[in-house]
């Protein structure tokens, strides 16, 4: 997959074919709806988000009609929106087909290693490591660009369109752990040099495990926070 292709798999700022007013529009309210500046389950009302984002009705609706196909919204009545509600049993079936489908693609990427996937994956880490808030929206870009490259020599651009996806309907849950200062003393950057490591080896079933561990530990924090409901 070619970086230039890459790059827009990656961002939070994913651009969509769209006029420029919705894509505007489309990017804006999902990059609040993955940040948890507009809550799961809020509803979405029109007015508001025109005037929050300064655009007109139109864009705003054709916008949210959009993001219902992300899952990221849903419609609660023939005009209505709202942010897709967070469960602990949505975020159980997100992370068994993440785990699942980014283990396939690692595997491939692996099986299909050359020199220029592994610098990108170098300069990715290199890149994400050297931001210094955690927290930010440029550290959570460089984030997803960093797992996105260790799949995107899988030569699968629609596994690649399932994983991205399914990157981004987890990160309201990572943010929400986030919150927690028991989730913070997690060293991240180690985990994700070891995943680095084993895919600079070759050694797929290291790679994989490292790196279905790295999510299985935000599920475990899930799980015993209480911070998502049940339901």
């Amino acid at each position: 997959m070619p970086e230039n292709d890459l790059s827009e798999a990656v961002s939070l700022s994913q651009p969509s074919q769209v006029t420029s007013a919705t894509q505007g529009a489309y990017n804006a309210i999902r990059r609040m709806i993955l940040v948890g500046d507009l809550r799961p389950g809020e509803k979405l009302k029109i007015d508001t988000l025109k005037a929050r984002l300064d655009t007109g009705a139109s864009p705003v609706r054709e916008a949210l009609s959009l993001l219902t196909s992300d899952q990221l919204v849903e419609r609660i009545d023939q005009r209505g929106f709202r942010a897709a509600p967070a469960s602990q049993r949505n975020f159980e079936e997100i992370l068994k087909l993440r785990c699942s489908l980014e283990e396939m693609a690692l595997r491939q990427s692996i099986g299909n290693a050359d020199d220029a996937w592994e610098e990108r994956l170098v300069l990715s880490l290199h890149r994400m490591s050297r931001e210094k808030s955690k927290i930010s929206e440029a550290y959570e870009d460089l984030h997803k660009a960093f797992h996105m490259t260790l799949l995107s020599n899988c030569d699968s651009s629609i596994l690649l369109k399932f994983c991205s996806q399914l990157y981004d309907l987890n990160v309201r849950y990572r943010y929400l752990a986030g919150r927690s200062l028991d989730y913070k003393t997690r060293n991240v950057g180690d985990e994700h040099a070891e995943i680095l490591s084993a895919a600079l080896q070759h050694d797929a079933d290291l790679a994989s495990e490292r790196l279905i561990n790295h999510y299985q530990k935000t599920g475990a924090f899930l799980r015993q926070s209480g911070l998502v409901s049940e339901s």
